[in-house]
């Protein structure tokens, strides 16, 4: 999952990014409205962080833009205002939720992740391929009846690829959408990581029974052979 924050006070936004990042988050920082915009409109967010209290584009302006540009992204803001009628106002704008400052981190995480777990009830609840079933709710993945112990990391990459089956998906684009916009698009993490995720599926690069590197061009989840059509 990515995410955005967009919070106008370095200390808050740094603390912020730290605290979700070490929760399997990839996040992303804006001090800004405008700068909070661009990022959104060039990148696929699942969920933005939104603070009320903006310099130059107020929250609720940069609120009212965000749901313009993607209909469904998710929008927990905050807010040290007290007036109910300011924070009725970002609801009506498009928010999907609030958090009055000064609030607990392990609320937000919270309102964060019952936010994402309702939202992704109404997608495809289920993803499956070959003998491995994927619940991206309860973040739990299956091979046959075998329940896997993955990394933060390792579920992103395989729930993107689940999710873009038959599709050649490259490493920036893995980059993009488990990791943020600090990765270094020149790293081997992405290629550690798949390995790491490949021996835990008990897969092998040269003879793939799930994830297939396509040479020059990244990794494809299908369409393969099944475990199950394998000759003995």
């Amino acid at each position: 999952m990515r995410l955005l924050v967009i919070e106008d006070e370095p200390d808050i936004a740094h603390a912020l990014a730290k605290g979700l990042r070490q929760r399997g988050y990839a996040v992303d920082v804006a001090y800004d409205g405008e700068r909070g915009c661009m990022l959104a409109e060039v990148n696929d967010y699942d969920l933005v962080v939104l603070d009320l209290n903006l310099p130059g584009l107020d929250g609720l302006e940069v609120c009212r833009r965000l749901r313009a540009l993607r209909p469904a992204l998710l929008i927990l803001m905050l807010t040290a205002r007290s007036k109910p009628d300011e924070r009725v106002a970002g609801l009506e704008l498009g928010a999907d939720d609030y958090l009055v400052k000064p609030f607990y981190f392990a609320e937000l995480v919270a309102r964060i992740g019952a936010l994402l777990r309702r939202d992704l009830r109404g997608r495809e609840p289920l993803l499956c391929y070959a003998d491995l079933k994927l619940d991206p709710v309860a973040r739990v993945v299956w091979r046959g009846n075998q329940r896997l112990s993955l990394t933060g990391k390792e579920f992103g990459i395989l729930e993107y690829l689940m999710r873009h089956q038959g599709e050649v998906v490259s490493q920036e684009t893995l980059l993009e959408h488990v990791w943020d916009s600090q990765a270094n698009p020149f790293t081997n993490t992405v290629r550690v990581h798949i390995n790491s995720l490949r021996r835990k599926l008990g897969d092998v690069a040269e003879a793939p029974r799930y994830i297939e590197t396509v040479v020059g061009q990244g990794y494809r989840l299908g369409p393969l052979s099944a475990p199950s059509e394998e000759k003995a």
